[in-house]
């Protein structure tokens, strides 16, 4: 599993661990059913404390992204809610938007960036 943590970054461990699990979900590099490592292997292969992995897995459980099984572990399980999807998508896009319109960015440059990670992301 190829993690990428910035230990100089601003942004908590736990939460670049879980981003970089979502992008992988998006980038089908992990797929619906697929293992994630025990939180033991993970942490001795990033460096990271194990409570850390687990913080990560926990979070990303109750997102609806992983699920625990007694003997596989933390398992790749998209059951999210498609509609709180959308209403978390919708709140967090109001604020990214907000902060580009100060910035002068255009509606055609947000749709082109948009399209860009659409793309990079093989939807």
């Amino acid at each position: 599993m190829v993690i990428e943590i910035d230990f100089n970054s601003q942004e908590a461990l736990y939460m670049q661990l879980r981003n970089q699990i979502i992008l992988g979900i998006a980038t089908a590099r992990f797929r619906e059913g697929d293992a994630l490592p025990s939180v033991r292997q993970l942490a001795e292969e990033i460096g990271i404390n194990m409570h850390t992995v687990n913080k990560a897995y926990t979070v990303l459980k109750q997102e609806g992204f992983v699920k625990v099984d007694r003997r596989k572990g933390a398992v790749i399980a998209l059951d999210i809610d498609r509609l709180r999807a959308m209403e978390e998508m919708d709140e967090d896009l109001r604020v990214i938007l907000a902060k580009g319109i100060c910035k002068g960015i255009s509606r055609d440059e947000v749709h082109r960036m948009i399209d860009e990670i659409y793309e990079e992301y093989g939807n």
